[in-house]
């Protein structure tokens, strides 16, 4: 019989219910705790998900000697100093994207980990839904020859509310750390390290880059460009073309998605569909499952060097295009 793994939530808010809503379909998880900063919060989390313990302080949930792991949904700010927390206690962690706020942190983050041999994984759910796992499975397998090109956006109009996490810059707002690190995910996964990158953005009323245009260039000759928004809709897709073909990811490309488009020479484009399994957050946690149970302190899928170079590029894109937060050190 497999071990239930026990997790614990830090920062019950709407992605937090997400992913408790994800862990539902895996019947060897159980969300044991919640903490809030309110325990007002914490308890009415819990209520709606009959979570056994709700605490009113971070503190209290990773002393429970019970939590195997604990899953980070804090604002990005905080993921930093959170990580640390969950580390220090000897809990493993599973931390939403972004792992930081940028490189010197993940840095610190991946030494941690380390030093006390206690698992870390950032949460970029993308990597490990269905969709994304056959595009990653076909380029490997050389159906579209080598890549040459990625395209990818993510854009939605956010209603505008200064106080708000994705205009308020002292808590990391803006297009890049919140959606942009999805095409840029994208683009490391399948090409690696750039050799240049070019970003251009444009800050709104509260000083958050509201838009920002990435180009990326490779050795081999390939380029990805990206894009991220948070006053518009895109169509949210993703394209990868390559020397005997493409595939295209459609919308929303970045969450479940029911097909993607395989284009090959001289044959006829083929739809390849997918049944997901929940709503797409059970994947990363049976990830994080397995590999705890493997005695692993990193996913070989999205390892620590996974996420340390894709902050390292993000760090590069904010150096190009000016961007700024209040919390950098």
């Amino acid at each position: 019989m497999t071990k239930t793994i026990n997790w614990g939530i830090i920062g019950p808010g709407r992605i937090a219910r997400k992913f408790a809503d994800g862990l539902k379909v895996l019947p060897d998880a159980k969300l044991l705790a919640i903490a809030s900063r309110s325990i007002e919060t914490a308890t009415q989390f819990g209520d709606d998900y009959q979570v056994p313990y709700r605490y009113g302080s971070y503190e209290e949930l990773v002393q429970n000697p019970e939590v195997d792991v604990v899953y980070i949904a804090t604002p990005h700010v905080g993921h930093y100093a959170h990580t640390l927390l969950c580390l220090q206690h000897g809990k493993a962690v599973l931390c939403e994207k972004p792992l930081a706020i940028n490189s010197a942190q993940v840095q610190e983050m991946v030494a941690m980990a380390k030093q006390k041999q206690v698992f870390l994984m950032e949460a970029l759910w993308t990597k490990f839904l269905p969709s994304t796992c056959k595009a990653m499975e076909l380029i490997e397998q050389g159906a579209i020859g080598e890549v040459k090109s990625v395209r990818a956006d993510f854009g939605f109009r956010a209603d505008f509310t200064p106080e708000g996490r994705l205009f308020d810059r002292k808590v990391g707002g803006g297009s890049l750390l919140d959606i942009g690190i999805y095409p840029l995910f994208l683009a490391t996964t399948i090409l690696g390290k750039p050799t240049q990158v070019s970003a251009l953005a444009h800050f709104g009323a509260t000083q958050v880059d509201e838009h920002c245009g990435m180009s990326l260039t490779y050795a081999n000759g390939a380029m990805a460009t990206l894009y991220s928004t948070i006053v518009a809709t895109t169509a949210v897709e993703a394209h990868i073309a390559g020397t005997k073909g493409s595939i295209h990811i459609h919308d929303r490309w970045h969450a479940p998605t029911a097909y993607i488009t395989l284009h090959q020479e001289a044959k006829e484009s083929s739809k390849l569909r997918f049944d997901t399994i929940g709503n797409g957050y059970n994947y990363e946690a049976a990830e994080v499952m397995q590999c705890l149970r493997e005695g692993r302190i990193q996913s070989p899928r999205m390892s620590h060097q996974d996420s340390l170079l894709l902050m390292e590029v993000m760090d590069w894109v904010r150096k190009e295009a000016g961007i700024q937060y209040a919390e950098d050190k």
